[in-house]
């Protein structure tokens, strides 16, 4: 049932939540902390307000809200950030490396931590961020995975410990990067095809990639676009997979679970692409996306419970790092040999 605009409780949420990814914004602009990035930090400062019960007692069906609709709305609109001829134009090696790297890497890390005894959800929810492109994988994966209601809290918190996860492992490994860079002996280009290949977030690959000069830059940020590209066909595809997989919902079966969504986020950057239209108007679309899925981030940190999240959380860790060493010595190896 949907929720109706002008129930108290939305406008509650609206706020709070609109406060935490303005705020979240801001402080990703910081040096220090434009590694973690807006959304991360939006969800952080979601978990804050949890501090205040009595504000999310009032705000708790609009937070429900947020979480979910937003969410696409936002994955909708960072399809404007996506330019197609630019993609074209990296030629078809870095599209064929980024579908070698989505796949393979979804499989592998679900496989790893499925073997440390993680849960289905969690596991693919943390390969898909690990694999695609961090936080908007596993939100634009998250809808895939259908659950019934009073399954519905175990998700959320699986959702915060999945983005919490491919956060702070992108961070670490932008710093090991960065650090290792005279070690590699790569060009620049390598170097920034090579940071796009492997770290998780887009703010990741854009700090990595900065340090190699505007060619590792560029290059960077195409690779890393290549595989935000794969999140539409990545979504239909495990969710089909899932539906399958799952042997608690007998009755959603028979319904594809095809991402709608998805395909406004197609959409949005065919819009981008081929519709002129001023830098300035792209730009504002792009902004205004991190804003709604930093409202979104936000409405996930709200609703997270804290001892699940601190009690499930160790092997999805490890799962995640075993699975991004991989991806890391992969990248480098493809690298230097075909770049």
């Amino acid at each position: 049932m949907y929720l109706k605009f002008f129930e108290k409780s939305f406008y509650y949420a609206f706020f709070m939540t609109l406060l935490c990814s303005v705020v979240g914004s801001f402080l990703g602009g910081l040096p220090y902390l434009t590694v973690i990035g807006a959304l991360v930090l939006s969800l952080i400062l979601g978990m804050l307000f949890q501090l205040y019960r009595p504000a999310i007692q009032k705000a708790e069906s609009g937070i429900g809200f947020i979480s979910n609709k937003f969410l696409r709305l936002g994955i909708i609109l960072l399809g404007f950030k996506l330019n197609l001829i630019d993609l074209a134009h990296a030629g078809v090696k870095t599209i064929l490396f980024a579908i070698v790297i989505v796949s393979g890497m979804v499989v592998l890390t679900y496989n790893i931590a499925r073997k440390f005894g993680v849960s289905k959800r969690l596991a693919i929810l943390t390969a898909s961020g690990t694999s695609i492109c961090g936080a908007a994988a596993v939100m634009g994966i998250s809808p895939q995975i259908k659950v019934s209601k009073d399954q519905e809290a175990d998700k959320h918190n699986d959702e915060v410990l999945a983005v919490a996860i491919v956060a702070i492992l992108g961070t670490v490994f932008t710093l090991i990067e960065i650090a290792i860079k005279p070690l590699l002996h790569m060009t620049s280009m390598q170097f920034g095809v090579m940071a796009g290949g492997s770290l998780h977030e887009i703010a990741h690959a854009i700090a990595t990639g900065s340090a190699g000069g505007s060619v590792s830059l560029s290059a960077a940020i195409i690779t890393k676009l290549s595989r935000v590209l794969l999140l539409a066909p990545a979504a239909l595809i495990i969710g089909i997979w899932y539906q399958h997989q799952d042997k608690t919902n007998e009755g959603e079966k028979g319904k594809l679970p095809i991402p709608w969504f998805m395909a406004g986020f197609l959409l949005a950057s065919v819009i981008g692409t081929f519709v002129p239209m001023s830098s300035v108007l792209l730009n504002t679309l792009v902004k205004l996306a991190y804003l709604v899925l930093g409202m979104a981030m936000a409405a996930l940190g709200m609703s997270v419970n804290f001892k699940a999240f601190l009690s499930s959380g160790r092997n999805a860790v490890l799962a995640a790092l075993s699975a991004s060493v991989i991806l890391l010595t992969f990248t480098i190896v493809v690298s230097k040999m075909f770049f």
